[in-house]
């Protein structure tokens, strides 16, 4: 069980080594329950892979089971079964739940099946096995696993959070984007003309790519919290991807189309997701998902 929880935290904390996947969607769905804005994401993002660290640190440990760890692994797989319930009341049961990031793929009532029996198998340990209890005189080893559990994804995976303002403050090097190309070879939807016209945001993004669709989720709730927001999704791929890739990022209420081949590397160029912020077609920022700020882009739209 403490594995369970050790590589629940690993998978989505955003390490630097393999089979850690970025820790923005994990970020997300914090904001995404509607109650936290995007500048506390991140902190109560890694404030719970950190309770997920410690909660294998103790179960591997045996440490302090019944008066502590049961009952916070416990409360920890129910704030996830909550989350879930919810995810598939609103959205239904599709896509990545990412409870082990994008390395282990999970429906979410997969995942909500996965927490019922974990706790189940907590009850019984809770009944049959009690586990070491310190004695005070070694309660500082207690809060050394504390502190350095809980203190490891923000050392490991800092926190920036004015990357966003410095970055539309930076000074500009605008380009005009010659949409004809859009207009004239896009498929799926006709792309609307106003496009050239006035302030939006232009996100080039292909379907099987990894950061697009983290791009796409993160689009995708700044939408929710602001519909006025102009986006618009050109995306590159094969027609059978279009399924899944709505399926994992839920996104398919923002206007989009399809702009395959030459067409689409000649506006977007080959590095994705490639996200223009565009006022009467020139091009006044490229940013990427993680420069994506929904307060720094409303002061754009409002100057």
């Amino acid at each position: 069980m403490g594995i369970v929880f050790l590589i629940s935290g690993y998978t989505k904390a955003g390490f630097p080594f393999p089979y850690s996947s970025p820790i923005e969607p994990f970020e997300f769905t914090f904001v995404d329950l509607g109650f936290i804005n995007w500048q506390v994401a991140p902190f109560i993002a890694r404030l719970m892979i950190g309770i997920e660290f410690t909660i294998g640190v103790l179960l591997l440990l045996n440490l302090n089971l019944r008066k502590l760890t049961y009952k916070l692994a416990a409360g920890t797989l129910l704030f996830f079964c909550l989350y879930l319930i919810l995810l598939i009341l609103f959205v239904g049961n599709k896509g990545n739940c990412g409870c082990f990031g994008d390395t282990i793929q999970m429906t979410p009532l997969q995942a909500l099946l996965k927490n019922i029996i974990m706790l189940a198998i907590f009850f019984v340990l809770y009944k049959l096995h009690e586990g070491w209890q310190l004695p005070k005189k070694l309660s500082f080893v207690m809060t050394l696993i504390y502190a350095s559990a809980l203190a490891f994804p923000f050392v490991r995976n800092p926190i920036e959070l004015n990357y966003s303002e410095a970055y539309l403050n930076k000074p500009e090097e605008n380009f005009k984007l010659e949409l004809d190309s859009l207009y004239n070879n896009a498929k799926l939807n006709i792309p609307p003309k106003t496009l050239s016209q006035g302030k939006h945001i232009i996100a080039f993004m292909s379907m099987s790519c990894p950061h697009c669709r983290i791009a796409a989720k993160k689009m995708r709730i700044i939408h929710e919290r602001n519909p006025e927001i102009p986006l618009y999704f050109v995306l590159n791929g094969k027609d059978e991807k279009i399924k899944p890739f709505f399926d994992d990022t839920h996104s398919e209420d923002i206007p989009h189309c399809i702009l395959n081949g030459r067409n689409f590397v000649f506006l977007a160029g080959v590095e994705m997701p490639r996200i223009y912020l565009i006022n009467n077609s020139i091009v006044e920022h490229d940013m990427n998902y993680i420069d994506l700020d929904q307060e720094e882009i409303e002061k754009w739209l409002k100057k």
